[in-house]
């Protein structure tokens, strides 16, 4: 297998265009911390290391899972377990991942290089936090939602406790789909002891605990909404995230997972590129 092709076979695996999920809301964070758009060069190092961090950490996922996978029938015939790649090749993308996204830290500012390394701790965490916790999503959620409060630091080369509500929400958010996506292992994660909501609390309750994870994900962005003086535009996004939240709840049920893809994937990208249309549109509108 050529170099190429395994790079290729390796961006199909870790799904690299799903990094609209968080980058949307990454944008926001460093919208709101501009007052409008950051500079160029703030930009485009933010988006790089947006998507470098999550191709390494979703790599990092697919090594740290191997035997987890090839004991899954839904996972067995991913990159990894069916012998497509090899180990060492998506270590050695895992590294490459990791050096482009140390140095986009460096290029944005001192405190965003400093923390890079915590950053990139915590999205690699994950992958080992359903070995001993159920709340495993939650985990999943932070490690998305850091992205905003990321972005602020890139523009600001500093912290403000505001933007904490939107990490929130992106963590739960990020948790309740991830909640949901989970119940079609059930079987797997009873019988080979890894932890997930749905083990512990059955289908049924994973369905109503990711509903409280995303009304907590709405009132968390009335919140935003609430400290930033966001205007009218913000408000009607906020309405439009809960309203396809509420479809994406209606595609799936506890005993019929047959849209889950379609809720899992498709919904939220839409929900991301939709909240930040808005918020976006009412920062460069008051401006």
């Amino acid at each position: 297998m050529t170099t190429l092709r395994s790079l290729r076979v390796t961006l199909e695996m870790i799904k690299w265009e799903h990094s609209i999920f968080a980058l949307p809301f990454a944008l926001c964070g460093a919208m709101l911390a501009a007052g409008g758009w950051p500079s160029a060069h703030q930009l485009i190092w933010i988006v790089v290391a947006m998507v470098s961090a999550r191709s390494a950490a979703m790599a990092f996922n697919r090594l740290a899972d191997v035997s987890i996978d090839a004991a899954n029938p839904r996972t067995q015939t991913r990159a990894l377990p069916a012998g497509h790649l090899s180990p060492a090749f998506v270590t050695s993308f895992v590294a490459a991942s990791a050096a482009l996204f140390f140095l986009a830290s460096f290029e944005l500012n001192h405190l965003a290089f400093v923390l890079s390394p915590v950053a990139l701790g915590v999205v690699l965490l994950y992958s080992y936090t359903k070995r001993f916790t159920r709340w495993s999503h939650l985990v999943l959620g932070l490690a998305l939602g850091i992205a905003p409060a990321a972005a602020w630091i890139a523009v600001r080369g500093a912290l403000d406790a505001r933007i904490l509500l939107l990490t929130a929400a992106v963590t739960f958010w990020v948790a309740g789909f991830d909640v949901l996506y989970s119940c079609q292992d059930f079987d797997h994660d009873s019988r080979s002891g890894l932890h997930s909501v749905p083990r512990y609390f059955g289908i049924a309750g994973a369905f109503w605990i990711a509903r409280i994870f995303h009304l907590l994900m709405i009132a968390l962005l009335i919140g935003l909404l609430l400290s930033f003086g966001l205007g009218k535009l913000a408000v009607l996004g906020v309405i439009v995230v809960a309203i396809l939240l509420a479809y994406e709840h209606s595609l799936v049920a506890p005993d019929d997972l047959t849209r889950l893809n379609a809720a899992f994937f498709t919904m939220n990208g839409v929900i991301s590129a939709v909240f930040f249309f808005f918020i976006a549109g009412d920062i460069l509108w008051r401006r």
